[in-house]
């Protein structure tokens, strides 16, 4: 029994091999033309997050350099800064975002909050009641939205329970990570509005 030259057929997408002469000339022109293309934007992909990486450490050793005029090392990652040109009309923006989830005592904070809202009357306080049980609500993957949530310490309640609660919220907070975007900003023409030099390939 000879061997099947797998050349010969094409996957679908439910993982079932097609002989080529079985598949249609136009399918088989957007195969190509969708294959072509992902692979360019692969290549694009990583030369974009290598020019990240490569003006990231320019810029790391650029504010390193500018510290040692004061006798100050800075050593590791820097934070948040603006670097300008000297004729003010471009702009680089690092920033830095961390990864903040809550820990168990986030329960500890609904429970004394679900105690409260049992012990409260209905009626004055119905439209408070919504607005905390939606900040409470999970979404698809049983994930809170930490937004509404950190929302609550807004309002203004005078209770002991709920500011411990509100206490028991903060602490529950952990940063687990962070991650530095860079912004790159040009002024066009005489505006005084900068305008980002988009690196977002959906936003070109």
């Amino acid at each position: 029994m000879s061997a099947v030259d797998l050349n010969e057929y094409m996957a679908d997408s439910q993982g079932r091999l097609v002989h080529r002469d079985n598949v249609k000339e136009i399918d088989k022109i957007r195969d190509g033309l969708v294959r072509s293309i992902a692979i360019e934007a692969r290549t694009h992909r990583n030369m974009m997050a290598k020019f990240k990486d490569v003006a990231m450490s320019e810029i790391d050793a650029f504010v390193e350099m500018s510290a040692s005029d004061y006798g100050v090392s800075l050593g590791g990652r820097k934070g948040n800064l603006n670097l300008f040109s000297y004729d003010g009309r471009q702009k680089i923006q690092v920033q830095v975002a961390e990864y903040v989830v809550p820990d168990e005592r986030l329960n500890a904070a609904k429970a004394l909050i679900d105690k409260l809202l049992n012990s409260w009357t209905q009626g004055s306080r119905s439209e408070v009641k919504t607005i905390i049980n939606d900040a409470f609500a999970v979404d698809k993957e049983g994930k809170f939205n930490l937004q509404r949530i950190l929302g609550l310490r807004r309002l203004e309640i005078n209770d002991p329970d709920w500011k411990k609660a509100m206490d028991a919220i903060s602490d529950s907070l952990q940063v687990i990570g962070s991650k530095r975007y860079m912004r790159v900003y040009e002024r066009v023409g005489n505006q005084d509005k900068w305008q980002p030099i988009s690196l977002d390939f959906a936003a070109l």
